[in-house]
């Protein structure tokens, strides 16, 4: 009897403190997963879950352009600039600053010129014309195009050596000048990868831009280039 009895304390300590290291063990997991939890919700959601690309076209405008540059720089982000020959021209320290401060310039004709069947050849020297304006202001040959209203021939690509970069994110910003209304189109619609279609000649774009910057920033987006986006 003594020896069974022996046995049973044993055996009841041992359950017990097995119970003990369980229920530490256990609160101490919770208790690190409860401070990770505070610790990234803390962070602003710090994670990285995607990357986008923000492209603007039509520009360099003398104003607005600068202001936007002026956000951009502040936040650390590059974008995407495909400008027209003809404001290039017009605004070279612009496009020297673009250049500068690493954001990628495209082309996006020198007129803003649609192609149609009937004026391919009107198009193609204008491609021409614009990437000469640009080399002679950065000194960097040109390859990424964005065509008017998307419109292109994919014989440009090997004839020029030069490639289309469309949207996938397009908040109609040209004719809202409502700042919310383009900020909630873009962040309701983007997704990983998305390029961003916008305009950087209106006050009611640059004022959207920067917003949608912060916001998709501190969900964890990371802003790229357009090139990063069609070649990674």
């Amino acid at each position: 009897m003594g020896k069974e009895k022996r046995l049973t304390g044993m055996l009841a300590i041992f359950l017990f403190v097995a119970a003990l290291s369980f229920f530490v063990i256990g609160n101490g997991k919770e208790a690190r997963q409860t401070t990770s939890s505070s610790v990234a919700e803390q962070d602003g959601h710090n994670k990285d879950i995607g990357k986008v690309a923000l492209t603007f076209d039509d520009g360099p405008h003398p104003f607005y352009t600068e202001q936007l540059l002026d956000g951009l720089k502040e936040r650390g982000v590059k974008a995407t600039f495909f400008v027209t020959g003809e404001n290039a021209q017009l605004h070279p320290d612009i496009i020297e600053r673009m250049d500068k401060e690493g954001h990628l310039i495209g082309n996006h004709t020198y007129s803003h010129i649609q192609l149609t069947t009937g004026n391919r050849e009107q198009f193609r020297e204008e491609l021409i014309k614009t990437n000469e304006i640009i080399m002679e202001i950065t000194g960097k040959e040109v390859i990424y195009v964005r065509p008017p209203y998307g419109s292109w021939d994919k014989k440009f690509e090997t004839e020029l050596n030069m490639f289309p970069v469309l949207w996938s994110v397009d908040p109609l910003d040209w004719c809202s000048s409502n700042v919310s209304c383009i900020t909630n189109r873009i962040i309701g619609d983007v997704e990983d990868s998305d390029i961003i279609l916008m305009h950087d000649c209106y006050e009611s774009t640059v004022t959207a831009a920067l917003q949608v910057v912060d916001e998709l920033m501190a969900e964890g987006y990371t802003f790229v280039t357009a090139d990063e986006i069609l070649f990674d």
